[in-house]
């Protein structure tokens, strides 16, 4: 299949995600192309795009590492989709960031905690475990970050019950690198404040946690 025709197929819908991975690493030349599908104006060659490198991210990173600079500028897509993905995207890429390109931009992907849609903030948090084992230098100040998560204000998409669930994330993230962190009993604590949560998978989160570590 010629270069050209991927992102036909990908509009068309004629190529499984799985197909269009599986060619991409068969061909990583292909790669600017499938970048550069990220910004059509099509939804369909967006998302099909931008799902396949997040794939490529974790499986492939240095393949992907020399584009990290565009999904750091894709934090500011005005496509929420798109934002989730490079946040996922560039977690990913910290294993092989060897010019230490998300140290320069960790308050901005941090600042993110403090975004108005709750699966924003769920994707700093959830991917957070992956930053801190790839830079042990930042698992404080991580951890910092995410400790504050309990002053998040409500928002008409980020509720009550939001929070609860982004607090399960952090617990599962925490779980990640806890032997790295200083701060154990600050994060003991936290954990503590969730035993008794209205929320079901919370509680088991909080207990689980506890048992392992406490």
């Amino acid at each position: 299949m010629a270069k050209t025709d991927i992102l036909k197929k990908i509009e068309n819908k004629e190529i499984t995600k799985d197909a269009l991975v599986k060619k991409i690493k068969n061909n990583f030349s292909l790669l600017p192309e499938i970048i550069s599908g990220v910004s059509s104006r099509k939804a369909s060659i967006r998302y099909g795009c931008s799902n396949a490198l997040t794939i490529i991210s974790e499986e492939n990173p240095k393949e992907l590492y020399p584009y990290m600079d565009f999904f750091i500028k894709l934090l500011d897509s005005d496509y929420r989709i798109l934002k989730w993905a490079s946040i996922v995207i560039i977690a990913n890429l910290t294993k092989v960031d060897t010019e230490n390109k998300f140290d320069t931009i960790f308050d901005k992907y941090y600042g993110y905690l403090d975004d108005e849609y709750m699966v924003t903030v769920a994707n700093i948090v959830g991917n957070s475990g992956k930053i801190a084992l790839a830079k042990p230098y930042l698992t404080q100040k991580i951890t910092d970050k995410l400790l504050k998560i309990e002053n998040i204000s409500i928002a008409p998409h980020l509720s009550e019950e939001c929070k609860r669930v982004i607090a399960g994330h952090a617990i599962k993230t925490f779980d990640m690198f806890f032997p790295q962190i200083e701060q154990k009993d600050k994060v003991i604590s936290f954990v503590k404040k969730h035993l008794n949560s209205s929320r079901e998978i919370l509680r088991t989160e909080s207990e689980k946690f506890l048992e392992k570590w406490d």
